[in-house]
């Protein structure tokens, strides 16, 4: 494969970008591990439950203060500073009407529950999203020139400060409420480091005028992204209606660690799909040959660790966060290997985006949700299990339906979907039964988990070895240079 100079900085700057995406998202969940640990032991499943009940509000309300204006910025051509400022000032006004319509709207929330504490709790919560919306602008100045490093940073300041915030508040009793602060804590660290590193600052002469042509390209990723966030947090919703606080904490921890995994890929890739792919729109034979490059890379990194947490997960909640939560360990099992096909979502998500086809974008998600919502319903007579089940076997399937419009938008085939696929599922398959049945003689449950990733870890490498994946040699390759 040729490149000129331009194609070759803009390789560099993706392979740099992947880089510093991978050790944010490390740091980030490696961090989320340690905190989720420590508040695990220290609070509750009912705890976690109550908190966990309004996460589908917090997400709602955060999408709609972006009205999908961020995804927009990314995508223009030439940017200027009214761009940004008119958009600012359009998420700092979205964010304070929503704030004083959910402050009102709290007693209703906590009445749908039944759980009267969710009243002030769910107003502090919403705090947060005006802070949100303050750093969505300066965000997509960093994430239009693949700042990386930078964001990097900020999110790792932002969960070193807030969860030490929150495990202190949970050793001195302050119960839910430590959670809230610390994701309350951890949006105003993060709106704050936005601004710092972006070095932009909104000037007061506001023209609404870019958000009015943006509008018919932003309304549809609005509708989009509300909708994926009631997918992803459906069964949250469902169960704390249909059932007690208990068992929503056992989804909602299950569904937390499952989520830091799948976002370690995701993140990783999310960094840098939409701004690289947007930059090649214009060559199609090009943005084909990227798009099944990423989808390697990122089935490359996401079935294994998913996978291989699926594999240890009844080892890894009991030891590291306590036997109260056994029972959230069959639906973290189940969400793992539907979480494996999450991060491939991202990839043609910001294919979708790239192109300006945010209403296939929209449909596509519309019609998920839809037919999740019928499935999930369906097996509520069946227990959580089977609902979880339902759930996760919907998210798996319609990746062909977001691979049918691949195919009519670039070209890219089903066939070339399953020849960049299926080696790395295969692969990561056999390693994850081979390391199973070789660690059944282990008793030990530190040395079963300790021995299980390694051993899984040593077979998927060898096997991208002797196989000579270019994913990995490239990996390889990239990590030596960096040394030199």
């Amino acid at each position: 494969m040729s490149y000129d100079n331009d194609n070759q900085s803009l390789k560099q700057k993706t392979a740099q970008g992947l880089f510093w995406g991978f050790l944010s998202s490390g740091g980030t969940q490696l961090l989320n591990l340690i905190i989720g640990i420590f508040l695990a032991r220290l609070l509750s499943p009912e705890e976690y439950g109550i908190v966990g009940m309004l996460a589908i509000f917090t997400l709602i309300a955060g999408n709609l203060q972006d009205s999908g204006f961020g995804v927009a910025l990314i995508n223009i051509k030439d940017i200027k500073h009214n761009d940004y400022n008119s958009v600012f000032w359009f998420n700092i006004g979205v964010s304070l009407l929503l704030y004083v319509v959910l402050f009102f709207c709290a007693p209703l929330i906590a009445k749908f529950f039944h759980q009267p504490c969710l009243t002030s709790l769910s107003r502090f919560i919403f705090l947060g999203f005006i802070f949100a919306a303050i750093g969505i602008t300066p965000n997509a100045v960093l994430t239009r020139s693949l700042r990386v490093k930078e964001k990097a940073i900020i999110t790792i300041t932002a969960l070193i400060v807030s969860g030490t915030v929150g495990v202190v508040m949970a050793l001195n009793g302050f119960s839910y409420w430590s959670l809230a602060a610390q994701q309350v804590l951890y949006n105003v660290m993060i709106c704050t480091g936005r601004y710092l590193f972006s070095r932009w600052h909104p000037t007061f002469h506001v023209d609404f005028t870019p958000v009015k042509q943006m509008f018919s390209f932003s309304y549809k990723v609005l509708i989009t992204t509300v909708l994926t966030t009631i997918n992803n947090n459906l069964l949250t919703v469902v169960f704390g209606r249909l059932f007690p606080a208990l068992s929503v904490g056992n989804f909602t921890q299950a569904n937390k660690w499952n989520t830091m995994a799948n976002q370690l890929v995701s993140n990783t890739v999310a960094q840098v799909a939409q701004p690289v792919l947007t930059r090649i729109n214009d060559d199609n034979e090009r943005q084909r040959r990227v798009f099944g490059k990423m989808l390697r890379f990122t089935a490359f990194m996401a079935f294994p660790a998913m996978f291989g947490l699926a594999l240890i997960a009844p080892q890894f909640i009991i030891k590291a966060i306590g036997e109260q939560w056994i029972n959230s360990i069959p639906l973290l099992q189940i969400l793992c290997i539907s979480g494996a096909f999450i991060p491939l979502y991202t990839v043609y998500q910001n294919l979708f985006l790239s192109l300006g086809k945010s209403d296939i974008y929209m449909w596509l998600c519309v019609s998920q949700i839809v037919i999740m919502l019928i499935a999930v319903l369906a097996c509520h007579q069946l227990g959580i299990t089977a609902m979880v089940i339902a759930f996760a076997c919907i998210n798996i399937l319609w990746l062909l339906a977001w691979q049918v419009f691949a195919s009519r938008l670039i070209g890219y085939k089903f066939t070339s979907m399953l020849r960049d696929l299926l080696p790395f599922l295969l692969i990561t398959v056999v390693v994850m039964a081979l390391t199973y049945l070789v660690t059944l003689f282990i008793h030990n449950a530190y040395f079963l988990l300790a021995s299980r990733i390694l051993i899984a870890a040593a077979l998927y490498a060898i096997t991208m070895k002797l196989l000579h994946a270019k994913i990995f040699e490239e990996c390889i390759e990239f990590i030596r240079n960096r040394k030199k």
